[in-house]
């Protein structure tokens, strides 16, 4: 009897250490494609109803995060410790900015217990600190904000078409991106750009991106602390409507 009480304490207990592992055990969250996202500043902040300050300061389009795309919330016990990133900090305040919350940790929190914990199952990202390391240095690599400047894709008053915008960053990077913009109010015939996702494989080489809307990350359902206004949502650009993108500081 001792012996077999044994046998069923030592299974409970494989059991739970499984459980507590969930990112690492369970098959459907072995993504193979990573989704960093960019977002602009100042569309967020339009977007959620707000007056940014630090808008103005931002006048570059920062991360949002690295999403595998597959998982959410793969290990709810391995909480965020800004200590395991003190060395990034100068770099994640520039490129990773919380923007409507400056100032706190609550954004990287978040990005890491949903996103992080999931992309963990490559020993490449295991730990917070390679996690965030990485967005970083995929972010810098891209260099998303120089090359849409290089090819007069810049803040403005005029508008663009989604293929003025899309067909550099196919020509330049070789590859499909995610192009999203807010929806335009009742009444208005303009939409506004806001994200633009660009997807790495397993092997941090450039790919297509997929932008059906079902295949890929809810994106506001990632705007966590982005919850003021949830009447405009970020969706795939509309071909046939004009794009605005917005200046840092307003043209008037």
């Amino acid at each position: 009897m001792a012996s077999l009480n044994l046998v069923a304490l030592l299974c409970f207990g494989l059991v739970v250490l499984v459980n507590s592992y969930p990112s690492f055990s369970r098959h459907e969250n072995q993504w193979t494609k990573l989704i960093l996202t960019h977002h602009w500043p100042k569309t967020l902040c339009t977007m959620e109803e707000v007056s940014c300050q630090t808008a103005d300061k931002f006048n570059y389009w920062t991360i949002h995060g690295l999403w595998p795309d597959k998982g959410q919330s793969c290990n709810r016990s391995w909480h965020f410790d800004v200590n395991d990133i003190k060395d990034l900090l100068p770099e994640m305040e520039i490129w990773w900015p919380d923007v409507l919350h400056p100032g706190t940790n609550e954004f990287w929190k978040h990005e890491w217990e949903k996103h992080g914990t999931c992309a963990a199952v490559a020993e490449s990202l295991n730990s917070e600190n390679k996690y965030f390391a990485k967005a970083l240095d995929l972010y810098k690599n891209v260099g998303l904000d120089s090359i849409l400047k290089k090819f007069n894709i810049v803040p403005s008053s005029k508008y663009y078409s989604l293929d003025n915008i899309r067909s550099v960053i196919d020509s330049f990077y070789k590859i499909k991106p995610k192009i999203q913009c807010v929806s335009p109010s009742q009444g208005e015939e303009v939409q506004t750009l806001g994200q633009i996702e660009i997807c790495f494989n397993k092997e941090y080489q450039l790919i297509d991106c997929v932008e059906y809307e079902e295949e890929l990350p809810n994106s506001i359902d990632d705007l966590f602390v982005f919850e003021s206004a949830q009447q405009s949502e970020f969706s795939v650009c509309d071909e046939s409507m004009p794009i605005y993108y917005p200046p840092a500081h307003e043209e008037y």
